[in-house]
């Protein structure tokens, strides 16, 4: 793995946290979705996942959007 990341490309390391943005913005989706479904509605916590979710996911598409034109050329 290491020898991959030596010499991969920009588009190549663009992707891959392209990918991790959107990884954790699933994982914020998850987490919104289980405190909606809290029996306790006063016990919710105070992470934004909304916001958390929203921003991780507009980073990763737009990084997956710069990325994906290098690696289909490259």
């Amino acid at each position: 793995m290491h020898d991959f990341l030596t010499f991969a490309s920009d588009a190549d390391m663009l992707g891959m946290w392209g990918a991790a943005f959107l990884l954790l913005a699933g994982f914020a989706l998850l987490m919104e979705r289980r405190r909606m479904k809290r029996a306790r509605i006063d016990g919710v916590g105070w992470v934004p996942w909304t916001g958390l979710f929203l921003t991780c996911a507009v980073i990763g598409g737009g990084l997956l959007a710069v990325a994906v034109p290098g690696i289909i050329r490259g």
